[in-house]
């Protein structure tokens, strides 16, 4: 039989958990397609995007992205990718402009 110490089990449990949490973090692609989804753009298109944006931006340039997210909320058709350049030009950072209407033209494309 195998016994176990109560500080021994005290101090692996933090760990064991910490260990499982990360397992259930979400990647930033899976973010990035849901929040193209939100922002009206179509699942196909979103899954074929978000794989190509979150390669290419940083952290900090998707999380700039989903303020992108809340512009489905006022309009309830479907978002044009046209549209949908148009707001992310907005966000004035080139780099997010470049590798977004180059994923989207790839996207349209195949």
């Amino acid at each position: 039989m195998i016994t176990i110490s109560l500080r021994a089990l005290a101090l692996t449990l933090p760990a064991a958990a910490l260990a499982l949490s990360s397992c259930a973090t979400v990647s930033p692609e899976s973010r990035v397609r849901a929040g193209l989804i939100e922002a009206g753009i179509s699942p196909r298109m979103a899954g074929c995007m978000a794989e190509r944006m979150a390669e290419r931006l940083s952290l900090m340039q998707l999380r700039r992205l989903q303020s992108l997210a809340s512009l489905r909320k006022s309009h309830m058709e479907q978002m044009t990718v046209d549209r949908f350049l148009y707001k992310v030009r907005a966000l004035e950072d080139p780099e997010i402009f470049m590798v977004t209407s180059k994923a989207a033209i790839v996207c349209a494309i195949s």
